[in-house]
């Protein structure tokens, strides 16, 4: 096992964990940093593992689904901007700044139909 997997492997089980201890407090916080998939799906597990609590499971869940479409826009900006000729720190850049503007008018139009995230 290399030293850079081992970082990697810590990194990744660092941010699970946190997924997890965020959630307990705040689901809709720990949605926004589990918007990927894999990652969702790895902290959905040890946020069952840790508290067994279906609600607060189903909670995290559901806003996840609603932090996950904005964030779709990201994955096409990106490679627009590196094809155009950007460099990859500035289209990566690029694309989260957008996919936190998108992030609060998601959250301010989910308030006002009524949907808690």
């Amino acid at each position: 096992m290399s030293m850079e997997f081992a970082i990697r492997a810590i990194l990744s089980g660092i941010i699970i964990a946190l997924i997890a201890f965020i959630g307990r407090k705040a689901p809709a916080a720990a949605a926004l940093i589990a918007s990927l998939p894999l990652i969702s799906i790895l902290g959905m597990v040890w946020l069952w593992r840790d508290t067994g609590d279906s609600k607060l499971l189903a909670d995290h869940a559901e806003a996840t689904f609603y932090f996950v479409i904005p964030s779709l826009p990201m994955f096409l900006l990106i490679p627009w901007l590196l094809r155009g000729g950007f460099g990859f720190w500035p289209s990566l850049g690029c694309g989260i700044v957008l996919t936190v503007i998108l992030y609060l008018i998601t959250a301010m139009l989910a308030a006002r139909v009524g949907v808690r995230i």
